[in-house]
């Protein structure tokens, strides 16, 4: 049975607009009734960090700026040569209705056999890694995915009455890898896998463009950042 998403490869963008675009899409997702893959990247360097993560222990581990409190919980993650993306689903969709843990396997595993695809080796974490608690590459928590012993993909997530939303990141970036062949095996396991059929973004209502420029003010604002 075929299952309709949308593959949005968005361009670059600031830190703010990647983190607005993401809770925006998260809003529309009930609305546009079909799971998204968004994949981005970043004009400067930053990093993000989790909703409810304290802004003066962030500041204190990292010389990245900006600093970017993200719509979802998680670590403290760099954002520097990644590779991230946005995996939206509404709610009437069956990963909707998964618990968190399984949730974020599918996703790993999602990637793991995308990397499959193009020669590399990777595996689920069996369990948890405790070093630099609250940093998300620094160890790995269960069902991160490990390369050679080393984590290169971890993921946060936020489940709301609009839907899911999964903001994943790569690092450091595979070696051999190109990202056009990363897209390109990410969507070709979610057809195989999961008789996924893939439709392109269709285009952006105003209405979801006023949202994203509303929302990428508040995720530039120091009081917001700062909040905790």
């Amino acid at each position: 049975m075929s299952d309709e998403w949308f593959w949005m490869d968005a361009s670059t963008g600031d830190a703010p607009g990647n983190m607005a675009w993401d809770e925006a899409l998260l809003e529309a997702s009930a609305d546009l009734g079909r799971p998204i893959l968004r994949s981005y990247a970043w004009a400067t360097p930053a990093a993000t960090f989790g909703y409810f993560q304290r802004y003066a222990d962030i500041a204190a581990w990292t010389p990245l700026r900006p600093l970017i409190r993200r719509p979802t919980g998680g670590g403290l993650v760099p954002h520097e040569a990644d590779w991230t993306y946005a995996v939206i689903i509404p709610p009437r969709h069956p990963w909707y209705s998964m618990p968190a843990v399984e949730s974020y396997r599918r996703a790993h595993s999602w990637l793991q056999r995308a990397f499959a695809h193009g020669g590399l080796e990777t595996r689920l974490a069996p369990c948890c890694d405790p070093a630099g608690p609250g940093q998300c590459f620094v160890g790995a928590e269960r069902e991160d995915l490990l390369l050679q012993g080393r984590k290169i993909a971890g993921a946060a997530q936020r489940r709301n009455k609009w839907g899911l939303l999964i903001q994943g990141s790569i690092q450091p970036i595979p070696p051999g890898l190109a990202r056009i062949d990363w897209h390109q095996a990410m969507l070709r396991v979610a057809e195989n896998d999961w008789g996924v059929r893939w439709i392109p973004w269709p285009g952006t209502a105003e209405a979801l463009l006023r949202r994203v420029e509303e929302l990428r003010l508040r995720y530039a604002s120091k009081e917001y950042i700062e909040r905790r």
